[in-house]
């Protein structure tokens, strides 16, 4: 299990610190962007793991990460049944986890702010770096935290395009569900148990640390 426990954690880390990085440019092009249409697209494109079947999007990146696929062959035995594998799979089920709630907050900026910062002569990264991360940073601990806990409970597409070997693509909820078909019902208490108390204290601490921000805020 230790195995499994090591691979899951990473899979979240890798996952969440790859959606902060593309999915912060993309949730600022979503509040700030012009193209209303464009922005419809994208948007829909972004929600659709929200409601799409996890097997029906593990199906079609199993095709792309096949050794013939569109993205698998630029790797010589292709990117399905790897890490990397799950590590792309997670970041396109997780992304609306991130995404959404950085857009909602880049769109409740003051725009006299950032008309402020670049009459300031500040460039791109200056902006964010002083003005944007400071308004928006509880957005971006929930987004982390979104994130991370729904790559954690993965199943369906991890399960279609990494499969289950163990030491390297074997997360905690395919070890569970291997122990259930197996009878092993105290190891998959221990499992479940185990992800279950994580979840939940993870909620306890964000919405404590939600509601203390809030009144501070009001204090001040």
């Amino acid at each position: 299990m230790n195995a499994a426990i090591w691979i899951t954690c990473k899979l979240a880390l890798v996952t969440t610190l790859v959606l902060l990085v593309l999915g912060t440019p993309l949730a600022w092009w979503l509040a700030q962007g012009r193209s209303r249409f464009l922005r419809t697209l994208v948007e829909a494109a972004v929600a659709l793991p929200l409601i799409l079947p996890p097997t029906v999007l593990g199906f079609y990146l199993l095709l792309l990460l096949a050794p013939d696929g569109a993205i698998g062959q630029f790797s010589q035995s292709g990117l399905a049944f790897s890490f990397m594998g799950l590590v792309i799979g997670s970041v396109i089920y997780s992304l609306p986890f991130v995404v959404q709630p950085l857009a909602a907050s880049f769109s409740q900026l003051d725009t006299r702010l950032l008309q402020l910062g670049r009459s300031q002569g500040l460039n791109p990264w200056q902006l964010l770096r002083h003005i944007v991360l400071p308004a928006t940073c509880h957005a971006f601990v929930m987004a982390a935290a979104l994130g991370f806990a729904h790559t954690v409970g993965e199943f369906g597409v991890v399960l279609m395009i990494g499969g289950n070997i163990p030491g390297e693509t074997q997360v905690l909820s395919i070890l569970l569900f291997d122990e259930v078909e197996t009878l092993n019902f105290a190891q998959a208490h221990r499992i479940a148990g185990g992800l279950l108390a994580a979840s939940f204290a993870l909620l306890v601490v964000l919405y404590s640390w939600q509601k203390k921000r809030g009144h501070t805020r009001v204090a001040t």
